[in-house]
């Protein structure tokens, strides 16, 4: 498995600051899927994934109890504010500037 540090300057690159424990915690979650190319990026273009990002990082990790348009509003947020990384994302990135935007930074890190 991958170390959060490998993580901690693209993330430092995009967020307002910069919670270790939180980083830990999201590469812990990703696990097995960070060694695979494929798993380890987000394409902001490719709806079901998305769709996946939603409802199983927003709801069910995050625990956020927001309506569809409130949690697809914060996706497109940051898939604009990560877009000079071109269509692929780093997953590690994406999914600690969503806890961040939803202000769940503590909640991970706990």
């Amino acid at each position: 498995m991958a170390d959060a540090s490998v993580y901690a300057d693209n993330i430092m690159k995009y967020a307002k600051g910069y919670n270790k424990a939180a980083a830990e915690k999201i590469v812990g979650h990703l696990g097995i899927a960070l060694r695979h190319k494929d798993s380890s990026v987000v394409a902001c273009s490719d709806d079901r994934e998305l769709d996946r990002i939603r409802d199983k990082w927003c709801r069910t990790r995050l625990g956020l109890a927001l309506n569809q348009k409130e949690l697809d509003a914060g996706i497109a947020k940051i898939c604009d504010h990560m877009k000079a990384e071109g269509g692929q994302k780093c997953r590690v990135a994406f999914y600690y500037l969503l806890a961040e935007h939803f202000g769940k930074l503590d909640h991970l890190a706990s």
